[in-house]
């Protein structure tokens, strides 16, 4: 995902895209700690137990037919009102059920029910005050009270944070998030974790535009200076401009990729 991280020894190397391989998993810098190099193991070993747990997801909804999306974004970014309104386009053409992933209440919840096939709640506050993300833990206790053989697609609607979602692989098949144009557009530099990890950043409440002193332009530099590869999308949630744009993307994701020729 792009990022750094040190060894025992004072060395340092970056990650530029993500692949399988044989060196410790990147969890940060915690030189700064007495117990450094304890943490480094305590979280390589959490790390690698979620993604075991992350391949039983997918090799789950696999064997069901069934694609997933893991949707992030920062609180008030507008992820509930515009899954809500893609439910409602994407109604009666693509089976889509939801894992809600919220710190406490059911109200993303409940707000979505009417339009998904399936809801299922993942509260997060039994951790340490709220986890400020879902793991593939949490993403399988979702999955498990979902009827999947009704369903094509499974949109995750992470927990509303900038940071941690983007570092925990849940079993997804393509990540996705909203980014509103009210948190101005230097998120990406200041957060590239996340938007390095997504395939698709849907610009969100472009309708409020009008009204704030953002860079529409320089917005999409940041981007692509991050991202060079992420799909942006312009949408309003509230309008609906955009918002077909993105169902059909998102449809996209629920088609299986077409088998090699080789077999």
């Amino acid at each position: 995902m792009g990022r750094f991280h040190y060894h025992a020894d004072g060395t340092v190397h970056t990650h530029d895209h993500e692949h399988e391989h044989e060196h410790a998993r990147d969890v940060g810098d915690h030189r700064g700690y007495a117990t450094g190099p304890e943490r480094v193991v305590v979280l390589e070993r959490i790390l690698a137990e979620n993604d075991r747990v992350a391949a039983q997801n997918r090799a789950v909804l696999g064997a069901a037919g069934v694609r997933c999306v893991n949707l992030m974004s920062a609180p008030g970014a507008g992820k509930t009102t515009l899954l809500r309104r893609t439910l409602a386009e994407l109604h009666g053409l693509t089976r889509v059920g939801v894992v809600e992933g919220d710190i406490e209440t059911s109200i993303d919840a409940e707000a979505l029910r009417d339009h998904a096939v399936d809801v299922a709640l993942v509260n997060t506050s039994a951790g340490f005050g709220g986890e400020c993300h879902l793991d593939a833990v949490m993403v399988r206790s979702g999955l498990s009270r979902l009827a999947l053989d009704g369903l094509d697609l499974v949109v995750i609607e992470n927990v509303g944070n900038l940071v941690c979602p983007a570092e925990f692989d849940v079993g997804a098949d393509a990540r996705a998030m909203v980014y509103s144009v009210t948190e101005g557009e230097d998120k990406p530099l200041k957060y590239p974790v996340m938007f390095r990890a997504v395939d698709v950043v849907v610009l969100n409440k472009i309708d409020l535009l009008p009204h704030l002193d953002f860079d529409l332009a320089r917005c999409r530099e940041h981007l692509r200076q991050v991202n060079p590869d992420a799909r942006v999308i312009a949408a309003s949630a509230r309008t609906g401009e955009g918002v077909t744009e993105w169902c059909s993307w998102l449809v996209g994701q629920a088609t299986p990729p077409a088998a090699d020729a080789g077999g």
